[in-house]
């Protein structure tokens, strides 16, 4: 972690634990991957002293035969990994690649599971936005030998600088004449285009009650 990052976190962490408890009293479902620690490590020789702060997450994938590995963002921009250059590597892939591995092949979940899901995204999201946090991503494993999709939201140690809302407004109002829609978003747009496309990944396994629902008489 860099010194900005590092005290980013120092003030974020109050209010990440506090959820954290929250969510176990209150067994609410929680996808954020638990921080274990912060820890400073030094390294000194005869000449120099280097030191570097490390941020120690769970291991989402441990003891766990996971075939795919996939970063979502919910954005189509620049999400797509090429697996032909290096087929034996494994790669994380990205939202691109999910949506065209699930052309033939969809994620579907039980209904309930769904739901559960759907509720864990919408609470994280909610508590990351009141941070200013964004540019997360929800770390997806398909562990084949259990049939399991295996989920987290990693990658949360980021706020909306100042910095990233000038890019914003500068790209958003085309004020340098580009007229680009910003690469950078507010909090609160990254989560509803997060939401939204969480939505659309994971299909619930159909029912008898689904042509029901579609407006299909059976």
């Amino acid at each position: 972690m860099s010194r900005v990052e590092t005290q980013i976190f120092i003030d974020f962490a109050p209010q990440y634990f506090t959820y954290m408890e929250t969510c176990v009293k209150s067994r609410a479902p929680t996808l954020l991957g638990k921080i274990l620690g912060v820890y400073r490590v030094t390294c000194r020789n005869a000449n120099t002293t280097c030191r570097s702060n490390l941020l120690v997450m769970e291991h989402l994938f441990h003891a766990r035969l996971v075939t795919n590995k996939f970063d979502l963002k919910g954005s189509m921009r620049n999400r797509l990994v090429n697996t032909t250059l290096d087929p034996e590597r494994e790669t994380v892939l990205l939202d691109e690649n999910l949506i065209n591995m699930t052309c033939d092949s969809p994620l579907y979940i039980l209904p309930h599971s769904k739901s559960i899901l759907m509720q864990a995204i919408h609470n994280d999201t909610q508590f990351l936005a009141t941070q200013s946090v964004m540019d997360y991503s929800l770390l997806v494993g398909l562990d084949q030998s259990n049939r399991e999709l295996v989920v987290g939201i990693i990658d949360y140690i980021r706020t909306f600088t100042w910095d990233k809302k000038l890019e914003t407004m500068v790209k958003k109002y085309g004020l340098l004449g580009q007229g680009k829609q910003p690469t950078i978003i507010s909090p609160d747009e990254y989560r509803d285009r997060f939401i939204a496309a969480m939505h659309r990944y994971f299909l619930p396994v159909p029912d008898r009650w689904t042509r029901l629902a579609n407006g299909i008489d059976c």
